[in-house]
């Protein structure tokens, strides 16, 4: 059997190929073995297949006979070794199973922080928990301002700049967050605005993800996602758009 760069990988007894697995995927593959991370979807693959052709890839028909000759030794034994068998596969392989299977669970690419920048953000989160609802003056009045963000209020006779009673309070100061991750995403990525597929070339994957304006178009917004996954940049705001008629 010839393999080429779209070599399988035996993980976990189940078979994988590269084309179908994300950047995400490949960069855990890629960790596991203290291999780089860095680069375009197509250098990952071929790190990983040159890893692939230096071990010896077991054959169908071995793998096969070696799986039968597991179920004899396993109906053979008592039935606390087959229980104690049977929990230790499933606490390794839970992770894998829901990966394999499309649509289900998509892996999002991570960023890669210190201990004390996921501590921090963790206190952020707590502290956003906590952090009341702003309102703006007399929401429940109008419709339009129900909607609308939080604006100041500034009636010199206005009861919510007052502080007076059963008013939403107002933002101030004592509401910041922490200094050190203020302007990062709430899974721990550098924000980037982008709006063609030349502002992709100079982001970090590892510390920067994407967010496409909202004036960019179906056109170029899908250029920019097929970009973006072949970089392995995450996008914040992505769209599902129907590849029909000019956008296939």
């Amino acid at each position: 059997m010839e393999f080429t760069l779209l070599q399988r990988v035996h993980k976990g007894g189940i078979w994988m190929e590269y084309d179908k697995m994300t950047v995400a995927q490949l960069k855990d593959l890629l960790r596991e073995n203290d291999l780089p991370v860095s680069g375009k979807k197509s250098e990952l693959i071929e790190r990983l297949s040159s890893l692939s052709s230096e071990t010896e890839l077991p054959n169908e028909d071995v793998t096969d006979n070696i799986d039968a000759k597991e179920e004899e030794a396993e109906s053979g034994s008592e039935e606390s070794d087959s229980e104690e068998f049977f929990e230790e596969d499933n606490d390794d392989d839970d992770d894998d199973f829901y990966d394999d299977f499309t649509g289900i669970h998509t892996a999002r690419q991570k960023p890669i922080l210190d201990d004390e920048t996921k501590n921090l953000l963790k206190f952020r989160a707590n502290q956003m928990k906590k952090q009341p609802a702003f309102r703006r003056q007399e929401w429940f009045r109008y419709k339009r301002l129900s909607h609308s963000g939080w604006r100041k209020p500034k009636g010199y006779q206005s009861k919510q700049r007052l502080n007076m009673k059963y008013r939403t309070p107002m933002a101030r100061i004592g509401y910041g967050k922490i200094s050190a991750v203020r302007g990062l995403h709430s899974s721990g990525f550098k924000e980037v605005l982008v709006h063609k597929i030349e502002d992709l070339e100079s982001i970090n994957p590892e510390k920067q993800a994407i967010r496409i304006g909202s004036s960019v178009g179906n056109r170029k917004r899908l250029s920019i996602h097929d970009r973006a996954d072949d970089l392995g940049l995450r996008i914040l705001n992505r769209r599902r758009i129907d590849r029909k008629g000019d956008l296939q």
